[in-house]
């Protein structure tokens, strides 16, 4: 476009006019926010939150989401009155578990860079004295987090959007979404049509309902939550300025499900131990119709008995009052938990931000005005990305229960590797019938059923040396996994690599479109299988991917999800040279790995399977036995082996093909717990964990698969004269210096005293026999020999640099 473009942003809450605002400060001054109710208190849940900010959260995403909220607030007033307050924030602990949770979080901190202090209960008692110092084993304090008067914010940021050009209309309901020619041309009002080159959707627990006007699924359930606000308490009489309303830090129970802050001389009371009250969306009042606003809805006095008595537990004072009002306010809860964002893959234009908590609201809009002007945010946001999601995970049956799962765990301490319960199980690889024979302990990702390990590997386990853990870090975990591990290492393994995703990209013009869009070279013979990198235009790496060659015109494209479909279909040629087709369902994969792979293979194929006969990263296609497979020489777990593709009818026969071959050389099934620790010995990097789009591939170490000569591609030109030795960070190899100490991912490291990076990936090496962990950190400090310390819980942990990889660095195994 020659001039910025026409935007229309549906939704007037914190959101939407936040959008306004970072939009408008960029230069698209021609937008224009509608809301169905009246400005600036329109009943949606920004109209009633309680405007809690805090900004510790264990995704990176969300903690900056946050941050930037709190920064954007803090500056904001309205007509001289406050829009945020920084009095901090207190999360109490009153049991163990707690108090360990709360040693973890002042970590994930550290990480992100947010300064906090853990607090005695007498420290507590001192900064919140309502609270009873003997109920509780201590605190987390984050001063600079606080109390967001959300429509004041609302307000404030639609005056400023309004000073540059931008137009707010309220009391106008969105009828329509005006489409042509698969883009969006405005939006149909019932005060007539509003003209539009972008649209988005931040239309908060409604959402859902103007997605349908475009056939889109916008993945979220409003769900309703109690609040409630006691009578006067006889020691805030006096204390509190009635315009400021709170000096004592916002008061987080979590043990109880519970979170508090003043109303001047009242205590506002959140309650999230209730039984769930989903709302149909569809059931949501209009504003004009609401008897007070459709987001309040009537107080169910018996759900928050509990709540009370806990209360009252926690601070004394407050049984010598009661709670005078209530409502059950609704709020927007996804299948996973974060917000949704990104555009409609099959409406260009129509973009969404919703599921949106006023703790992130200003980091998120600032994202999407970046995503917006420049092309994409400048920080990693696939955790929110509308693409995210499986086509099985957007069954309504899947978001209602997972939605309110996740509104039941809210304030639940939540290992990285736990799993929701249901609905399990969902998907499921042909090999899922023989694991469940071998025991093994199954895992969820992206609706999959994913062994961890096998209870049949269990008389492994003698002579097997494996250091006890912690009680965290044993969840989810059995010693089993390191006899996996050396018999990847020492025999043969089957590993089902099912899940990843994989597409055939095909047609005419399959190669120069997949070149356009891949760092590596992919001009090379049929049969051969690149390993290469999918860059923003920024440079910043957004996937990594495996491409294979099967014919001169039909790619194999191994990837990590749905984002990197949406990402290659929106670079898709006019012309209609090229297609893709998920094929992951319709197929299957074993990896077979190991020394004695090729004696297991061999003899089940008339095949050459030989190093000449198949070299490293090299595919063809064979006969194992009756089942016919693409056979991918690469290998995850540094070992000899290859990725043994076959339609999803045959995977049963290829499993017991092999598995009966298998019997005379020891093979055993292994699983993704070893799997890891295999990868990381290796130093193979997992994309969304260890690189995200934050980080290039010189700063990633994967320099390796970028190929400057081989024409341009997306991200060419910013990543143009980098290199390894340029960088100021740098993803970076430690080894714990104690044999039996472990670390399990996002724990900071320290530099001399001082949080200077964090971890992404983590495992005992098994190999090695230590603990491993990938960090980020700053590239004068990854140097081999430097010393190191993570935090772990509260603990220093000693660690050293290690040069990478930690095994096999002369790749003979792989290549033998």
């Amino acid at each position: 476009m020659t001039k910025p473009p026409r935007v229309v942003i549906i939704g007037a809450g914190v959101v939407g006019a936040a959008l306004a605002d970072e939009l408008t400060e960029r230069g698209w001054t021609d937008v224009t926010v509608v809301d169905q109710g009246p400005l600036f208190q329109t009943g949606g849940s920004s109209s009633h939150a309680p405007g809690l900010v805090f900004q510790t959260n264990s995704s990176k995403t969300m903690a900056a989401f946050a941050t930037y909220t709190v920064q954007k607030l803090s500056s904001l007033t309205l007509d001289g009155t406050w829009c945020f307050q920084q009095i901090g924030g207190l999360e109490v602990a009153t049991t163990e578990a707690r108090w360990a949770d709360l040693k973890r979080k002042s970590g994930l901190a550290a990480s992100w860079g947010i300064e906090g202090t853990l607090l005695s209960p007498e420290e507590c008692a001192t900064l919140h004295p309502l609270v009873d110092a003997s109920r509780i084993l201590g605190g987390w304090y984050v001063p600079s987090d606080g109390l967001a008067k959300a429509p004041r914010a609302v307000e404030a940021q639609a005056r400023r959007a309004r000073a540059r050009g931008a137009t707010f209309q309220g009391d106008t309901t969105v009828t329509g979404i005006g489409q042509e020619d698969g883009r969006v041309t405005g939006v149909e009002t019932d005060k007539g049509f509003i003209p539009a080159d972008i649209v988005v959707c931040c239309a908060g627990f409604w959402g859902p309902k103007i997605g349908r006007m475009v056939g889109l699924t916008i993945p979220l359930v409003p769900m309703a939550h109690q609040y409630a606000k006691t009578g006067q308490v006889a020691s805030l009489v006096g204390v509190n300025d009635p315009v400021l309303e709170a000096s004592k830090p916002i008061l987080r129970h979590q043990d109880q499900d519970l979170y508090y802050r003043e109303h001047g001389d009242r205590i506002g009371i959140g309650y999230y131990g209730h039984r769930t009250m989903p709302v149909d969306v569809d059931d949501i009042l209009s504003p004009a119709d609401a008897p007070e606003m459709p987001s309040m809805l009537p107080f169910t006095e018996d759900d928050f008995t509990e709540a009370w008595e806990q209360t009252v537990a926690l601070l004394p004072e407050l049984s010598e009052t009661k709670v005078e009002e209530g409502f059950n306010g609704i709020f927007s809860f996804t299948p996973d938990g974060n917000p949704i964002m990104g555009e409609h893959r099959e409406l260009s234009g129509f973009w969404v931000a919703e599921a949106v908590w006023v703790t992130q609201s200003a980091g998120v809009a600032r994202a999407m005005a970046e995503w917006l002007v420049e092309g994409q945010p400048r920080i990693d946001v696939h955790e929110c990305d509308l693409r995210r999601f499986e086509e099985v995970q957007l069954a309504p049956d899947y978001i209602f229960e997972r939605s309110n799962q996740n509104f039941i765990e809210v304030y639940d301490i939540i290992h990285p590797l736990q799993p929701l319960a249901r609905p399990r199980p969902l998907r499921v690889s042909p090999f899922y019938p023989r694991q469940q024979e071998l025991g093994a302990f199954f895992l969820e990702g992206a609706g999959w059923e994913r062994p961890y390990w096998f209870e049949a590997n269990a008389g492994l386990l003698d002579g097997v040396e494996v250091p006890e853990r912690d009680e965290w870090s044993a969840r989810y975990w059995s010693p089993i996994a390191a006899a996996e591990a050396k018999a990847t290492r020492e025999r043969v393994a089957m590993y089902d690599m099912t899940p990843l995703k994989r597409y055939e990209v095909a047609g005419p013009g399959a190669l120069t479109f997949l070149q356009r869009l891949n760092t590596n070279n992919l001009d090379k013979s049929v049969g051969s299988v690149t390993y290469s990198l999918m860059l923003g235009h920024d440079g910043g790496v957004r996937s990594d991917v495996t491409v294979a060659r099967l014919a001169p015109d039909v790619f194999q494209v191994g990837a990590n999800g749905p984002i990197d479909e949406d990402w290659m279909r929106q670079h898709l040629p006019a012309d209609g040279s090229v297609y893709i087709r998920d094929i992951t369902a319709g197929t299957c994969c074993i990896g077979l790995w190991g020394p004695r792979a090729r004696d297991l293979l061999q003899p089940l194929t008339r095949e050459d399977f030989s190093n000449a006969g198949l070299k490293y990263f090299r595919a063809k296609k064979a006969y194992i036995g009756e089942v016919p497979v693409t056979a991918m020489r690469l290998s995850y777990v540094g070992e000899l082996g290859w990725e043994l593709y076959t339609t999803a009818d045959a995977g049963l026969k290829l499993w017991d093909t092999l598995w009966a071959a298998g019997q005379a050389y020891g093979v055993v099934a292994a699983g993704r717990s070893a799997f890891n620790s295999l990868r990381l010995e290796k130093g193979y990097r997992s994309w969304g964990t260890d690189v995200t789009t934050e980080h290039d591939p010189y700063e990633a170490g994967l320099g390796f698969a970028v190929r400057m000569d081989s024409g341009d591609f997306i991200g060419r030109a910013a990543i143009e004269g980098r290199s390894a030795e340029s960088v100021s960070k740098r993803l970076t190899c430690l080894t714990l210096d104690d044999p039996a100490a472990i670390v399990m991912g996002k724990e900071p490291v320290y530099v001399g005293g001082a949080a200077s990076g964090y971890v992404t990936s983590a495992s005992y090496g098994y190999s090695i026999g230590r603990a491993i962990a990938y960090a980020w950190l700053p590239a004068a400090v990854s140097v081999p020999g430097t010393a190191v310390e993570i935090e772990y819980f509260g603990a220093r942990l000693p660690a050293t640099v290690a040069a990478e990889p930690l095994f096999d660095p002369q790749m003979a195994r792989l290549r033998g």
